[in-house]
């Protein structure tokens, strides 16, 4: 498997694993997470514009998708229930999608953000266990909750090498 920056002509085979990220995510009860047409084909095309986004492909076809940010991220500076095991430089994974689910996919991911700073943040919906699940199998502490700019919640999770 290889994770690279993605590139345009990608967009609509990443907005279709979005798609089938969200079909997932409401066959687990998750019916309000990435509502609506989110993420749209222009925040995806940004992503990508702007060197974020990042594809995880194996034998040319895609497998996953995510975006990197590097911290501080402003939803993160006041955390509630909770706090952030360190103020140290962090990486952020959002939007991350994975069709190819039990392969180690989310892992690499989650490496390869590590591997930029040393400290991933992430959030995730209380309704979407599998991606908690994910966090916590991979080494992720549950941090507490914090708000998004439109004020819906998420958990939060960090982990530090």
């Amino acid at each position: 498997m290889v994770i690279r920056n993605a590139v345009r002509e990608e967009i609509d085979d990443i907005l279709a694993i979005y798609c089938e990220a969200k079909k997932f995510m409401r066959s687990y009860g998750n019916k309000t997470q990435w509502a609506g047409n989110y993420p749209s084909a222009e925040l995806v095309t940004k992503d990508v514009t702007d060197g974020n986004c990042f594809v995880c492909a194996e034998g040319g076809k895609l497998i996953g998708v995510f975006c990197l940010f590097d911290g501080p991220d402003p939803t993160y500076a006041k955390i509630y229930d909770g706090a952030w095991p360190n103020d140290r430089d962090y990486s952020v994974i959002h939007r991350i999608a994975i069709l190819k689910r039990g392969a180690g996919v989310a892992e690499e991911c989650y490496k390869f953000g590590l591997s930029r700073k040393g400290v991933l943040r992430i959030d995730t919906h209380r309704d979407n266990k599998p991606m908690q699940k994910s966090l916590l199998k991979n080494g992720f502490e549950k941090c507490g909750i914090i708000y998004l700019e439109n004020g819906d919640e998420r958990i939060a999770f960090c982990k530090t090498l």
